[in-house]
């Protein structure tokens, strides 16, 4: 069968994703909702050869797994049938979002818009003569023709897409009733009438803007993970050829047994096995433990991983598409998904607010109409009815609230970087720990230093100086007591060994006991790293990861509330158990790998609990993604505090219960504006359907409301701080996160 051209592209762009079939990626910027997410997951999935199709939102990709033998689906067409502009994977270099400068920017012409309508405004407000007001009228509808035209696309297109696939969004009845009013303003320009309504149309416009940019810029923060993961791949590596000969390609070119050269300091671009070579690499993305590993020839190295201290020749063993990163990058891609699932409180809300706004604009423009009132003013009378129950209030009421709290948390050393968050961590009833930087530090701490001499430590620390291993950059900054007289020279590093210095009197070694000892059955006996001076031991250094002062005190009080409280690691059995012994947590899974952690997360999920996930490292990155939600600690990797739906800029775990805290507030605060804005319409609806409310008073009304939301809004700032008592609420599993006073 011959390929079409593009048909033949989304075949080379796909990669294979079990027995007969092929998953495709595709970029679709325009997706923005979670109607979208149903839209186009039920559009592709209609298609005979697609088994799949899931939409990751924060990432705005689709992945459709389709069937070989049925032939390319049209995927492309079928999403702009939907409404929708795509992009395969392979062209997702030349797309970049724009939705954020487009916001800002019709924000900001709708704000100028809106003061200069108003003071114009305002001179006919107060009494201008006739000519004045006219004049004023077509200044107002000069300013506001452009700023409706160009600041009002954000919800034009979108609405006008609904309304062609038969469906109503909350953009349709901003866009009829910013149309309306404008027309019938103009008409009332032109038939010199006494009021013209330019100033409520264009700052209808601007409130609804400021809602649609808080909006947004809390859901890009999400969108970071999948690309710092991304920039952890090297763009190109080393191939060495039959003859030897070294040259540059492209990672993503990388075939199974390739053979690559992997410099000192560079990350390794896909899964390999060490051919030749001796090195210390840090597998701190798949096991989250700083301590690196030595590897030898015949050893498996994943993605990502960092070479610390000697060159290796190893071969490909998977390409680029099926590595360790790749496989991480899908795992959080599937559990973002389904984190798009939750449904926040507005959202049930606005399910069912267009149709009842639509239905009583056109029963008033109706019954108005029937009764004799004249088109224009049962018009005037609908307009109305859609101004006063433009959602500004309810769509304000939960960005603007979600904005405080940032700025609450902020204030507090913590960051949010999902406001959905904020409703979810009020449900949460399991919490789950990672242990190696979370509920301990992060580097390795030497345990035993006042047993050693003074003299031994300074020469440690000299030679510490020319590595690069975690021990070696705890030692180069260690305080020593006393002169550090002496000298040595030479030093070298021995890759997964150990240093090695000549000085006057002897030869010193420090690393691995069976290296740097003479006498074999010796090393046996030591488990930490030792110094020895001609192969004589002089000192053994023990480290540890030591425990995090405000652990004990957050766990207890965690427990002390019914929560359950989990440790899952990386590390070993053992050290993992004696940390769980410590702080009194009967559950702790160890030696976890991250989809080991995430299968747990799943499982506990699915089992019906609401985890909240605290990690720091890569390997924790799916868990922290599937878990209902995220918090990372200051100490977390780059890519563990994008992840985290709530970072903490302190190295103090009380953020948890700050966190809490200002989450509990903020549901209080979304739940008052949400009653009000529907209180105000139950008010307000039944006054302009009968006539009572010009579109003047309705654009004034629509923003007191819009006002009154804000203010309650900024009441979170005066909310007190520190460890409070959180009532218990209703639907939640467990009871307060503070100590009962």
């Amino acid at each position: 069968m011959t390929l079409s051209l593009r048909d033949n592209e989304v075949l080379l762009a796909s990669e294979p994703a079990g027995p007969g079939l092929r998953k495709s990626i595709y970029s679709v910027p325009g997706m923005s909702c979670a109607g979208c997410i149903a839209k186009v997951e039920s559009g592709l999935g209609k298609l005979s050869s697609v088994t799949q199709a899931r939409v990751n939102l924060s990432t705005k990709r689709v992945a459709v797994t389709w069937d070989e033998a049925q032939g390319v689906p049209p995927i492309q067409n079928t999403l702009s049938d939907l409404g929708f502009e795509s992009h395969i994977q392979s062209q997702m270099v030349k797309v970049r979002d724009t939705t954020q400068s487009n916001l800002l920017r019709a924000l900001a012409v709708s704000g100028f818009a809106a003061g200069n309508i108003m003071m114009l405004s305002v001179a006919v407000w107060s009494g201008a003569s006739d000519t004045t007001r006219d004049l004023f009228h077509w200044i107002s509808a000069a300013i506001a023709f452009p700023t409706l035209l160009y600041a009002g696309r954000i919800f034009y297109i979108p609405a006008f897409q609904a309304i062609r696939k038969g469906r109503v969004s909350m953009d349709v009845p901003v866009t009829i009733g910013l149309l309306l009013t404008f027309m019938m303003s103009l008409y009332d320009t032109f038939t010199h009438g006494l009021h013209a309504y330019f100033d409520a149309v264009v700052t209808l416009l601007f409130f609804l803007l400021i809602g649609r940019t808080l909006d947004h810029l809390m859901r890009q923060r999400a969108r970071d993970v999948i690309s710092d993961l991304e920039r952890l791949v090297p763009d190109s590596v080393q191939v060495v050829d039959a003859t030897g000969g070294h040259a540059f390609m492209a990672t993503a070119d990388i075939l199974p047994g390739m053979t690559l050269q992997i410099a000192l300091g560079d990350r390794f671009p896909v899964n390999v096995r060490v051919v030749s070579g001796v090195s210390d690499v840090d597998l701190s993305l798949v096991s989250g433990e700083s301590v690196p590993k030595r590897t030898e020839p015949g050893d498996v190295i994943v993605a990502g991983a960092l070479n610390l201290t000697g060159p290796l020749v190893v071969e490909a063993i998977a390409a680029a598409n099926q590595s360790f990163l790749s496989q991480m990058i899908e795992l959080i891609e599937g559990t973002e998904a389904s984190r798009h699932a939750y449904k926040p409180i507005v959202d049930q809300v606005v399910a069912w607010y267009a149709p009842v706004v639509h239905l009583a604009a056109f029963s008033a423009f109706a019954v108005w109409y029937f009764l004799g009132a004249g088109i224009h003013h049962s018009l005037t009378v609908a307009v109305s009815v859609l101004i006063i129950t433009c959602p500004c209030a309810l769509g304000l009421a939960v960005p603007m609230v979600q904005v405080m709290a940032s700025k609450r948390l902020m204030q507090q050393g913590v960051l949010m970087r999902d406001g959905a968050a904020l409703e979810r961590l009020n449900q949460i009833d399991t919490v789950i720990f990672d242990k190696t930087g979370t509920l301990t530090s992060g580097m390795p701490e030497l345990v035993n230093a006042e047993q050693l001499l003074p003299a031994h430590l300074a020469i440690i620390k000299r030679m510490a100086r020319h590595s690069r291993h975690p021990y070696s950059r705890v030692l180069a900054d260690l305080s020593i007591v006393g002169s550090e007289s002496g000298s040595i020279g030479n030093v070298s590093e021995h890759p997964g060994s150990g240093l090695e210095a000549v000085s006057e009197d002897g030869i010193y070694r420090f690393g691995r006991a069976d290296w740097a000892l003479k006498d074999q059955t010796q090393s046996i006996a030591f488990q930490g790293p030792v110094l020895s001076r001609n192969g004589e031991w002089l000192a053994t250094l023990e480290f540890e990861h030591s425990l995090h002062s405000s652990a004990a005190p957050l766990i207890q009080t965690l427990k002390a509330r019914g929560l359950p409280v989990e440790i899952v690691s990386g590390d070993a059995t053992n050290a993992v158990n004696k940390i769980a012994e410590r702080l009194q947590v009967d559950s702790a899974c160890a030696a976890m790998l991250p989809a080991e952690k995430l299968k747990h997360i799943i499982e506990r999920e699915a089992d019906g609990s609401r985890v909240l996930m605290i990690g720091d490292g890569v390997n924790d990155v799916p868990a922290m993604q599937a878990a209902y939600v995220s918090m990372a600690p200051s100490s977390a990797v780059d890519i563990g505090r994008s992840a985290a739906d709530f970072v903490f800029l302190r190295d103090d775990l009380s953020s948890v219960l700050t966190s809490l805290q200002v989450a509990q507030k903020s549901r209080a605060l979304i739940i008052q504006n949400i009653a009000f804005a529907l209180l105000y319409n139950l008010v307000a609806v039944p006054a302009a359907c009968g006539g009572l409310v010009t579109p003047l008073f309705a654009a004034i009304a629509m923003s007191g409301s819009s006002i009154v939301v804000v203010a309650n809004a900024l009441r979170l700032s005066g909310a007190r701080s520190g460890n409070q008592s959180f009532r218990r609420k209703r639907g939640f599993r467990k009871p307060s996160l503070m100590p009962a006073e």
